[in-house]
């Protein structure tokens, strides 16, 4: 059985409006999720969002949802580098950010859409561990990010 979601949370000490520009902005987004350089954005849904994600190539998303500041999503292709999001090839990656009540964040992720993925089945299962082992990752380059921020 392909397992279709991943789901990770974490506490940031840094309000909600800072989290959603290190997570939205382009100079910020390239950082945590990239190379370092500014990503591509049109922040609309259906706007295209570009990573150079270095050896594994240029990464075309579609943004979903744009509900600033609480809601932010994409779709990504999980087939090869360049390759647009399409029905049966992409997952749908989303953040939801909450204030924690002592002015804080708490950013919980969900990349889903494994087991639909149109891929064989140790495919789709070899590509859901790998976004499972990097997400962690991720999400703490963005914590970094937002907690040096100067206000």
């Amino acid at each position: 059985m392909i397992p279709d979601s991943i789901e990770r949370t974490i506490a940031i000490n840094a309000p909600v409006e800072r989290v959603w520009s290190v997570l939205t902005e382009p100079a910020f987004l390239g950082r945590w999720f990239g190379t370092g350089e500014p990503v591509e954005i049109d922040l609309r849904p259906g706007g295209l969002l570009v990573f150079d994600h270095g050896v594994h190539g240029v990464i075309p998303a579609r943004v979903e949802t744009v509900e600033p500041p609480r809601l932010f999503s994409w779709r990504w292709s999980q087939g090869a580098a360049g390759e647009e999001p399409a029905d049966g090839n992409a997952t749908l990656v989303e953040f939801t950010l909450t204030e924690d009540g002592t002015g804080g964040t708490r950013l919980t992720l969900v990349e889903s859409g494994f087991a639909r993925l149109g891929l064989p089945a140790d495919e789709a299962t070899d590509r859901h561990g790998a976004n499972s082992r990097n997400w962690p990752g991720k999400l703490e380059l963005l914590r970094a990010d937002c907690e040096q921020i100067k206000a």
